[in-house]
């Protein structure tokens, strides 16, 4: 039975905005639960960053004119944003993605080493998915859902690096399956990786909940693939999208399935 949204309180690190509640919970509406991994489950800012001070001090760029990690990491992240964007719109390709990332951020420091760009960029994507930091509270929340719903994942990432995440992390054993772009073909928040994710798993989006940290991308694409929507929304950046559910720690969310 359905009623209709109304207003309810914000209360320690959680919200939840409603497009409609349930007089029943979530366990009576949907059979799959896909979640995204990075920054939704698998805390990528603290992993990433991780690694990446493990190769400023490797390659001692402080030496090399870059003035500390603090800057190095801020630099990075502006181009490395910028390219995963010109990736998803399919701009650019995988590789060109993985090396060059790394190559503006030397330039902007007047490093114009390209083999030094290409040797770090093969080190970080060695290191990074052996890192094991995941969001806070991410694995209650898998272990509650455990037996309740199939889980899936929907992820952007690569195949290999997002399995290496999985294994390393301990929580591989939770997901029924895994969906990456590179397997698909097309990344979130294009339709067809979505279709492509109902197959695998034998779903029917009317019982299918995504569940991801990105708006544009996960919430997005989950509403244009016509599905219902959860958005991890730690930081409680204001927006003015209405995904079906939002929330914002893991914690908390547990009461909502």
């Amino acid at each position: 039975m359905r009623l209709q949204a109304r207003p309810i309180a914000w209360f320690c690190c959680f919200s939840l905005l409603f497009k409609r509640t349930f007089a029943i919970v979530m366990t009576n509406t949907y059979k799959h639960l896909f979640f995204d991994l990075d920054h939704t489950l698998w805390d990528f800012d603290k992993n990433s960053e991780n690694t990446l001070k493990l190769l400023f001090d490797e390659y001692d760029l402080g030496s090399r004119g870059v003035p500390d990690f603090g800057s190095f990491m801020q630099t990075y992240k502006v181009h490395n944003d910028r390219m995963w964007e010109r990736f998803r719109n399919g701009f650019i390709k995988r590789e060109e993605l993985r090396w060059k990332r790394i190559w503006l951020t030397l330039l902007d420091y007047k490093i114009g080493d390209t083999p030094l760009a290409y040797e770090m960029s093969a080190a970080y994507l060695e290191i990074l998915p052996t890192q094991t930091i995941l969001t806070p509270f991410a694995k209650d929340l898998l272990e509650h859902c455990k037996g309740r719903y199939q889980l899936h994942l929907i992820t952007n990432g690569f195949e290999t690096t997002q399995w290496q995440k999985l294994q390393y992390s301990g929580i591989a054993s939770y997901f029924g399956q895994v969906i990456t772009s590179e397997k698909c073909d097309r990344p979130k928040p294009h339709k067809e990786i979505f279709d492509y994710a109902l197959q695998a798993a034998g779903a029917l989006a009317s019982e299918s909940v995504m569940i991801g940290d990105a708006l544009d991308i996960d919430i997005l694409g989950a509403y244009n693939a016509g599905w219902d929507q959860v958005y991890y929304n730690p930081a409680r950046i204001a927006h003015d999208r209405k995904p079906t559910y939002e929330v914002n720690c893991w914690s908390e969310a547990i009461k909502l399935f």
